[in-house]
């Protein structure tokens, strides 16, 4: 646990990274939660999986893909630790049973179903099921708790006072979330039809779903399949932060990774620069389209 702790503080200060304009004007805040790839030395020593496994369960690239919003006025915050090792798209204490050995604090969710698969807040399994433990070198709860205090907890609170910060100087912020998927079991049975976007906005409770029409125009115009909700409806972070009623507006973003990524080697396809460019373009066309949406001033200095 010490060592752990050691080498969270060498090697994961800060926990994350922002990349901001130099004079934010527009209220929107992106944010990438998955795309860390700064693995910790103790927690390689500790996994049964080398680090090319572990990253199964990364959104890779992700924060790359984004990189051009800030030159449009927008902030961009992204994990610099991996999801195999905490993961800030979940409560704070979505805490596996099966992981720890004796009983769980009062205040853990240990029923949720993300806990269910073993993808809690500290993962026991890689986005494939396997195990990342050997079964007698499991962390502790000590050391979860103590990842939680050091990289989850400074995420977030960075990540809200963004949010806060956007929100008092527009008068509403646009939370929009990031992430990949695999390519493999996306289509629906029969349909032949394998999305290249999936946007979540919790079935309509994260956003005002003039947001989600916006973004679905916006990408569909670089020529992608884009649907709503299935398979994935958004996460914690889309859930705990969109507050349409309070004028915080929040939008998972999920991409299909075929489009950009060797799946098997992890290595950007020729193709990357191009949907990263797509992807500013159509960030771009979205910020203009809800320009007239929402009261406050959208389009400050």
């Amino acid at each position: 646990m010490l060592a752990e702790r050691q080498s969270i503080l060498e090697e994961l200060t800060p926990p994350f990274q922002i990349l901001a304009p130099h004079a934010q004007r527009v209220p929107f805040v992106f944010c990438s939660p998955h795309s860390g790839a700064v693995y910790p030395r103790a927690f390689i020593a500790a996994a049964r999986l080398d680090r090319h496994a572990l990253r199964k369960s990364e959104d890779v690239l992700v924060d790359q893909l984004f990189s051009g919003v800030p030159a449009l006025g927008a902030p961009l915050i992204s994990a610099r630790f991996p999801r195999a090792f905490v993961d800030v798209n979940r409560e704070p204490y979505e805490l596996d049973p099966e992981l720890f050995e004796g009983p769980l604090p009062p205040f853990a969710n240990s029923q949720s179903m993300r806990v269910a698969g073993g993808l809690g807040t500290i993962a026991r399994v890689v986005a494939d099921a396997e195990e990342i433990y050997p079964r007698d070198g499991r962390p502790s709860l000590g050391a979860a708790l103590q990842r939680i205090e050091l990289l989850y907890t400074p995420f977030h609170a960075a990540l809200q006072g963004l949010i806060t910060a956007t929100r008092r100087h527009f008068g509403t912020a646009v939370l929009v979330d990031c992430h990949s998927m695999p390519s493999t079991s996306m289509a629906r049975p029969g349909s032949g039809n394998r999305p290249d976007i999936v946007l979540g906005d919790r079935f309509g409770a994260s956003c005002d779903a003039r947001v989600t029409r916006a973004a679905r125009e916006a990408l569909s115009a670089l020529g992608l399949n884009v649907q709503l909700n299935r398979p994935y409806a958004g996460g914690y972070i889309t859930e705990h932060y969109g507050r349409p009623y309070d004028g915080v507006h929040a939008l998972q973003i999920e991409i299909n990774r075929s489009l950009y990524l060797d799946e098997a080697t992890l290595d950007p396809l020729p193709s990357f620069d191009q949907l990263r460019a797509g992807l500013a373009s159509a960030a771009a066309r979205m910020m203009r389209d809800l320009s007239t949406v929402f009261p406050g001033r959208m389009a400050a200095e």
